[in-house]
C-alpha cells in the first residue's frame, strides 16, 4: 500500500514553503525505498518554488541532494538491501532505450528524463515529489552508492553541485596541468575549485568581489582574479584551456571570453535563462572558441564521482539546518549569504 510521509511543499509561487503530507507509492518490482537523512538545497529549488521558468506545478515538494538509507527494495532488486546509504539526484527515470540512455547519458533523454521533483511519472502520470521528505521510492537504476567515508550531511550537495561541475570537467578532459578558471564562487564554483584541483589542474577563480583570494585558495585556487579590474583581466588574455561559469544569474560572460586559449572552450551551467548581453561572436571566431552547456551528468558518471570525491576526500562546505528554517534559508541564498550550501537534517520533520 502507498505509503503517507511528511514533507515541506509549496503550494503557489507567492506561498512560504509549509507542513505538507503526501503518498509514496508502493514498491514497484525494481523499486528502492529509502529513509531519508539530508537534503540539499539548490538554486534550483528556488527557481522551481517560484515558476521563474513557468512550469511549476503545484504542490511542489523540492530537493534532489538527497542522502539516506534503504528501507525496502522491490522484488527484483539484488544490488540494494535495507540499510545501505545511498543517494539520489536530480533523476528518478528515463526512457532506457533511446541513444542517450544507452550512452549512459540519462540526463539528455531524447524522450525527456524524469526529473526527482516536479516532473511526471512516466508510468502512473503522477507528480514526482522530492527530498524535502521522510521517504522516497525510486528505481534501483537511478540509485546511487554513498561513499561510507565522506560525512553523510557534507556528500548531500554531490548529487547535484559535485555532478553539475565534474560532468564538464571529465568531458572536456582537464587533467594534470590543465589550465581552468572557474567563473563564481557559490554552490557550483566552490565544488568546482575542489574537484578541478583533485584532477591535477592549475586552477583560477574569476570573481567580482575583493577579498576572496584567501578563501578561494583554501579550497583549491591556485590564483584569483578580479574581474572587474582591467589590468588583471588583461594579464590573463589567452591563458586558459577551459573556463567553466557557475554563475545561476543573468550576467555578461563575454568579458571572459578573451580568457580562454585558441581552440579553448567556455562552459556554462549555472545559467538556464538567455544571455543578455548577447555573445560577441568575433571573440569565438577569432581564437576557434566555443561556448558550451552542460546539464549534471548521467549515473554511470554521478557514481564516478561519487568514488572519485570518497577517494580524495571531497565534500561540499555545508550549513545544517532544520527544515523549519527553509524560507530564511532561501532568502539568504538570494543574498548569497551562505558558504557555501544549506542542507536540511529532515529528522527536524518530527518536530512539525
Amino acid at each position: 500500500m502507498p505509503t503517507n510521509v511528511r514533507g515541506y511543499a509549496a503550494q503557489s509561487a507567492s506561498s512560504p514553503l509549509a507542513p505538507f503530507s503526501f503518498e509514496r507509492r508502493d514498491l514497484r518490482p525494481d523499486d528502492v525505498a529509502i529513509d531519508i537523512l539530508y537534503c540539499g538545497i539548490c538554486h534550483t529549488d528556488i527557481h522551481q518554488v517560484r515558476n521563474d521558468w513557468g512550469r511549476s506545478r503545484y504542490p511542489i515538494v523540492p530537493g534532489h541532494e538527497i542522502v539516506g538509507r534503504v528501507s525496502a527494495v522491490g522484488k527484483d532488486v539484488k544490488d540494494f538491501k535495507p540499510g545501505d546509504l545511498v543517494g539520489v539526484g536530480c533523476l528518478v527515470d528515463s526512457c532506457r532505450h533511446c541513444d542517450s540512455c544507452k550512452a549512459d547519458l540519462e540526463q539528455y533523454c531524447l524522450e525527456g528524463a524524469t526529473f526527482t521533483y516536479n516532473n511526471v511519472d512516466r508510468h502512473d502520470k503522477s507528480i514526482t515529489r522530492g527530498g524535502y521528505s521522510e521517504r522516497i521510492v525510486v528505481s534501483r537504476h537511478f540509485v546511487l552508492r554513498m561513499p561510507g567515508n565522506l560525512d553523510a550531511k557534507s556528500a548531500a550537495p554531490l548529487l547535484c553541485a559535485g555532478i553539475t561541475v565534474y560532468s564538464p570537467l571529465r568531458h572536456w578532459g582537464v587533467k594534470e596541468g590543465s589550465k581552468i578558471a572557474v567563473v563564481g564562487l557559490g554552490g557550483l564554483g566552490h565544488m568546482a575549485l575542489k574537484i578541478a584541483k583533485a584532477l591535477g589542474a592549475d586552477v583560477t577563480l574569476f570573481t567580482r568581489t575583493p577579498g576572496k583570494e584567501p578563501e578561494a585558495r583554501r579550497l583549491g585556487a591556485d590564483h584569483v582574479v578580479l574581474s572587474t579590474d582591467a589590468v588583471q583581466m588583461k594579464a590573463v588574455a589567452g591563458r586558459f584551456d577551459l573556463v567553466l561559469d557557475t554563475v545561476p544569474t543573468e550576467h555578461d560572460v563575454n568579458p571572459y571570453l578573451s580568457a580562454l586559449h585558441p581552440d579553448g572552450h567556455y562552459v556554462i551551467v549555472g545559467q538556464l535563462t538567455p544571455l543578455v548581453p548577447p555573445l560577441n561572436a568575433g571573440a569565438l571566431i577569432g581564437g576557434r572558441k566555443s561556448v558550451a552547456g552542460s546539464l549534471i551528468g548521467g549515473l554511470a558518471e554521478t557514481q564516478e564521482m561519487l568514488d572519485f570525491c570518497g577517494k580524495h576526500g571531497i565534500v561540499s562546505d555545508v550549513e545544517i539546518i532544520p527544515v523549519q528554517e527553509v524560507n530564511t534559508a532561501y532568502e539568504r541564498m538570494l543574498k548569497s549569504d551562505v558558504r557555501y550550501r544549506f542542507v536540511i537534517d529532515i529528522a527536524s520533520l518530527k518536530q512539525g
